[in-house]
């Protein structure tokens, strides 16, 4: 697919845009036409639509004309003025003419001209644009939604190559949510484009565009494949990836008020892992979202390695992680603190069975954490130091705290 170069075209609603514009700021009638001489743009709409002989030679020779009213009267459509060739490159495109005394209207002539031919090569340069931001939001899509059975991946590939992105390189997909404060007029309406192009910007300030593939995504959803230095796991990166997803959730909210939540997925160097990547990047923010503690935000970054148990536990179903609460967790469920009872549960085992470590997660005093831990071993008939019991009893936590949010 060829994005980077088109054919340019004087279209009609430029034309009228710009010989409307120009005739009231110049105060003579300007009209322009196409290659073939007809007008397609009139500050005098009544002659959009007309033959204007003038400019056909004008295109061919791709010199200025000027017409006095004898000749004018000679020439089909044609009024005392001057026409001029609109040219980009080696090729005339249409005319501009500017109607009045040949004495009066030359000296508008050349700039008329130019001005015409800046906001035609402006429109091809925001044409080009925006072909390439649909072709970017193609091939991030085919990824997303990728399916063996319906495309080949190296034809993704080839796809991104035509783009300028090698995929077999070592990325990691970046998913970024928007969340629009209350009464925000999100993405929608008429400045839908610009506000996603605004958005892109922002996203490439930090995540550079010549190595890593930005694209946006329908539902207020942008995604990065972010090029990185290896294939290993992402440990090696990790540290400078967040710190780059922390000023992308900081740019966004300070450019454009909107909140911003970051799910980063695995690396990959095949079509197939980049679906998987993006769809772990997206599991994550989910299992950010629902795993949030209760009165406190979603993190504004969630890594799917840091969640590879709740991805399992999520994966399992209602009903199976229904039965292991129950089986696992009956006696405790039955206290009044089972929420307190639950969250030392997880924070004990999350950091290895260190009372100092667990009470500081847990914002509590170390004998406050003995006496929940005596508890748990005394309701459930285990030993809080036993890994197998605390591991079983760690996963029926996981997937109570999953469903919370579903029960309330």
């Amino acid at each position: 697919m060829e994005i980077s170069v088109l054919a340019p075209a004087l279209t009609p609603t430029l034309a009228q845009e710009i010989a409307g514009d120009t005739s009231e700021i110049i105060g003579f009638n300007v009209l322009n036409t196409d290659r073939n001489g007809t007008v397609i743009g009139s500050g005098d709409r009544s002659r959009v639509g007309t033959f204007h002989e003038a400019s056909v030679q004008v295109v061919r020779t791709m010199r200025p004309a000027t017409h006095d009213a004898a000749q004018a009267r000679t020439l089909r459509g044609v009024r005392p003025g001057i026409t001029l060739p609109i040219v980009l490159g080696d090729t005339a495109l249409g005319t501009v003419g500017i109607t009045g005394s040949p004495a009066q209207v030359r000296r508008f002539g050349l700039v008329v001209k130019r001005q015409t031919e800046i906001l035609l090569q402006e429109s091809v340069l925001l044409r080009s644009r925006l072909l390439r931001e649909r072709a970017l939001e193609d091939l991030v899509r085919d990824i997303a939604y990728f399916d063996a059975e319906v495309v080949e991946p190296e034809l993704i590939a080839y796809r991104g190559g035509e783009l300028g992105y090698d995929l077999g390189l070592p990325r990691v997909a970046v998913v970024v949510d928007l969340v629009a404060p209350p009464g925000y007029d999100q993405l929608g309406g008429t400045d839908q484009s610009t506000a996603r192009l605004a958005l892109l910007h922002t996203l490439r300030t930090t995540f550079a565009p010549t190595h890593d593939v930005v694209a946006a995504m329908p539902s207020d959803r942008f995604v990065a494949l972010h090029r990185v230095a290896s294939a290993d796991r992402i440990d090696g990166h990790i540290d400078a990836l967040r710190a780059s997803c922390r000023e992308v959730v900081d740019q966004i909210g300070h450019r454009h008020g909107l909140t911003a939540a970051v799910g980063i997925g695995t690396v990959a160097t095949t079509v197939t892992g980049l679906h998987d990547s993006y769809q772990d990047a997206s599991i994550a923010l989910r299992l950010g979202a629902r795993l949030a503690t209760r009165g406190e935000p979603a993190p504004k970054i969630s890594l799917i390695d840091d969640m590879r148990i709740q991805q399992l536990i999520a994966a399992a179903g209602n009903r199976p992680r229904a039965r292991l609460v129950e089986a696992l967790t009956t006696e405790l469920r039955t206290q009044p603190d089972w929420h307190a009872l639950r969250a030392t549960l997880v924070a004990w085992c999350d950091t290895g069975f260190n009372l100092v470590q667990a009470a500081a997660a847990l914002h509590i005093h170390r004998n406050t954490l003995v006496y929940r831990l005596n508890k748990i071993a005394r309701l459930t008939g285990r030993s809080t130091r036993d890994h197998r019991a605390m591991l079983a009893l760690y996963l029926a936590c996981l997937a109570d705290q999953f469903d919370d949010e579903t029960r309330a």
